[in-house]
């Protein structure tokens, strides 16, 4: 399902599976993916689940069968570390790209993506250091804020608290729009998250159930 809102005067869709589109620019913007993050924990025997890639990868095909994209743009932490070139992570990600071979594609260079280094080269994605200058907006990884533009940013990895009766609670991930600074939750399926407060300067938008909803 689709939230659409308006920020700086351009119309961006906030997707149920933790990304952004911008139609305007036929742009889809993704933090935070952490490719091979299971493969790199289990490379230091920590018992975690297989297969987090292929589902990271499967969601993001979906997206695009259903977008008109023309570019896609990773918000930072591409990989998630030098255990992340595993070779089934980098053969899962060749297979994907040759599916979409002609599809051009930017990273923001993030700080797990120093530790883990760039992209195989024959992945063919453009690696450019923030910020990525866009109409209005600045697209970066560290959600600092830019002098003239509005930033889109990641790493936080946002997730809102919704309480219930009694002690009931649940954790979901979030979009968080704020004044200057703007975040995306974390597209990875297996990246944790970190808890935000609504405030009078920011609007949430949680996912649940397949639905973006706005926290009144």
């Amino acid at each position: 399902m689709v939230c659409t809102v308006m920020l700086e005067g351009e119309e961006l869709w906030l997707l149920a599976d933790k990304a952004v589109y911008w139609p305007a620019r036929q742009c889809l913007m993704i933090a935070d993916a952490h490719f091979g993050k299971a493969s790199a924990y289990r490379s230091l025997g920590q018992p975690v689940p297989q297969g987090t890639t292929t589902e990271n990868l499967q969601r993001l095909d979906r997206l695009l069968s259903a977008l008109a994209c023309t570019q896609v743009i990773f918000l930072g932490d591409f990989l998630h570390g030098p255990g992340s070139h595993a070779r089934g992570t980098l053969g899962a990600l060749r297979r994907w790209r040759a599916l979409n071979p002609d599809l051009p594609m930017t990273l923001i260079r993030g700080n797990h993506d120093k530790r883990a280094g760039d992209p195989p080269e024959d992945l063919r994605i453009d690696v450019v250091a923030e910020p990525l200058l866009m109409g209005p907006f600045a697209l970066q990884h560290e959600p600092d804020a830019h002098p003239s533009h509005h930033v889109l940013a990641g790493h936080v990895h946002p997730v809102y608290r919704l309480r219930g009766k009694g002690r009931q609670s649940l954790r979901l991930p979030c979009f968080v729009l704020g004044a200057r600074v703007s975040l995306l939750p974390a597209f990875g399926a297996f990246t944790g998250g970190h808890g935000v407060e609504q405030d009078n300067d920011r609007r949430i938008y949680v996912i649940g159930d397949h639905e973006v909803l706005p926290v009144s």
